[in-house]
């Protein structure tokens, strides 16, 4: 068929919004199978691999409790996902003080509550700069770096120990606070590869004496892509968008590097962080 055809020669990438709720494997499978429906296939089922198949894959997963700009890469363009991941992101964080949670987010169980009284906004202006620049971060324990092959967040939801990842460095590039109306806070961050917005507002509430979780996360720029000017919302999953935003892979062949890994938790659980080879199952491609 004419219309599948067209899907599968598809090769570059573009970006799609992606709500709060599914996991980011869950928005790719719903895309893929929008497109595969419009395109006359009956009962498309994105998890299989059949003659109607559409390679795609994304880069940098959002946790399930966030929205935003979500990658996607189509045919040969998801061997471009890699330098998706490499590039900076911007995020707008909502932060609660005055409660922990095991997850760093809303998501979780609260841990601990503590009073946030006496902070000020100037205090936390002050704080912001210490975590801006090149700065060590510990990752979240519910995320989807891995041990022994196995997720972190897997082994915490089987009731297992399981010990912090060391420190990593990461890159702040701008960190600024865009609201304070407490208990609740705005932050606008701009960062690389590797980062949890998680960590940051967790070891952000403890440096303020007091504590702090994530309560809502929108990624508003990843790479080239915004917010503003480049996602497809659901109504527009269709080949025409697609082509109409679709940017191509460059000719020539494509560089090399290690794809993304795939990077989810318990529901998808990472902000987004550039994998390790040790610890990634290979790209988050399926056809």
């Amino acid at each position: 068929d004419s219309s599948v055809s067209k899907l599968q020669s598809l090769n570059g990438v573009f970006a799609v919004y992606k709500k709060q709720g599914p996991t980011s494997a869950d928005v790719l499978n719903a895309l893929k199978e929008a497109l595969l429906k419009e395109a006359g296939v009956r009962n498309p089922n994105p998890r299989k691999r059949k003659k109607q198949s559409l390679k795609m894959g994304h880069g940098g997963t959002l946790d399930s409790a966030a929205s935003g700009v979500l990658v996607v890469g189509v045919g040969n363009g998801t061997k471009m996902l890699s330098r998706m991941l490499t590039g900076s992101k911007k995020y707008v964080a909502v932060g609660e003080l005055g409660k922990a949670t095991d997850t760093l987010d809303a998501t979780g169980s609260v841990v601990l509550e503590s009073s946030f009284e006496h902070i000020s906004s100037r205090d936390m202006e002050e704080k912001l700069k210490t975590f801006t620049g090149d700065i060590m971060q510990v990752p979240p324990l519910y995320s989807a770096l891995k041990k022994d092959g196995q997720r972190l967040s897997v082994l915490l939801k089987k009731g297992q120990q399981v010990e912090a990842k060391p420190a990593r460095q990461v890159s702040v590039y701008r960190l600024s606070l865009q609201d304070f109306n407490p208990p609740l806070f705005t932050l606008d961050i701009e960062c690389g590869g590797g980062f949890y917005v998680r960590s940051l507002v967790d070891d952000l509430g403890k440096a303020l004496s007091s504590c702090a979780h994530v309560k809502q996360l929108i990624r508003t720029k990843q790479g080239p892509f915004t917010l503003q000017d480049h996602v497809l919302h659901e109504d527009q999953w269709t080949l025409e968008h697609v082509l109409r935003v679709l940017q191509p892979c460059p000719e020539g062949g494509l560089e090399g590097g290690p794809e993304p890994g795939s990077e989810e938790g318990p529901d998808g659980r990472s902000e987004d962080r550039q994998p390790d080879p040790s610890e990634e199952t290979g790209p988050v491609v399926g056809t």
